[in-house]
């Protein structure tokens, strides 16, 4: 058995709402076991019974199904379980109560050097901090300016809609 993380992007937002129960119950018409729904945010846990599932079959399979059951244009980002300890214990900053701490998940390599270049090119400032993980872009802002930093505009763009999704590092230890 493998275990995964599906991270549903734009998920009850601007009106697509699919309760935490349908969505679970998505998962294991697909024929996979041990789901778990965490949040109302898109957050699946499950296994697939086969080892050998190939991870872009599975991404789109799940897409797939996802658009046809909600009616909605799905994309998921499609995570190792074992990752995540890794992802969360390498968050390069300071974790405080003033500040959010952000992973963003990127479904191809080269999204993620897309937005880590624009931070070289200096869209970051001093209200938020962005580094490069493994697999990962990692961010961390004032609370209160996740959607107004020169950062966040960049990564909210349409052009990264279908490829990214970004968790707080909060809900993803819930996910462990």
């Amino acid at each position: 058995m493998s275990r995964w993380v599906a991270l549903l992007r734009g998920v009850n937002v601007n009106g697509i709402t699919i309760r935490n129960a349908e969505l679970a119950q998505l998962f294991t018409d697909l024929g996979f076991a041990d789901v778990r729904t965490v949040l109302a945010s898109g957050n699946v846990c499950f296994s697939t019974r086969n080892n050998e599932i190939n991870h872009v079959e599975l991404k789109s399979r799940i897409e797939s199904s996802l658009r046809e059951r909600f009616g909605y244009d799905a994309w998921i980002v499609l995570v190792p379980h074992n990752a995540l300890d890794r992802i969360i214990d390498t968050f390069p900053f300071a974790q405080d109560t003033e500040h959010h701490a952000y992973v963003i998940f990127a479904s191809a390599q080269d999204v993620s050097s897309q937005l880590l270049a624009r931070v070289s090119e200096g869209e970051g400032t001093s209200t938020e901090q962005v580094a490069a993980g493994e697999g990962v872009v990692y961010w961390r802002c004032h609370k209160g300016r996740s959607t107004d930093t020169a950062f966040s505009k960049y990564a909210a763009k349409a052009h990264f809609k279908s490829t990214t999704t970004t968790r707080n590092i909060n809900t993803l230890r819930k996910l462990l």
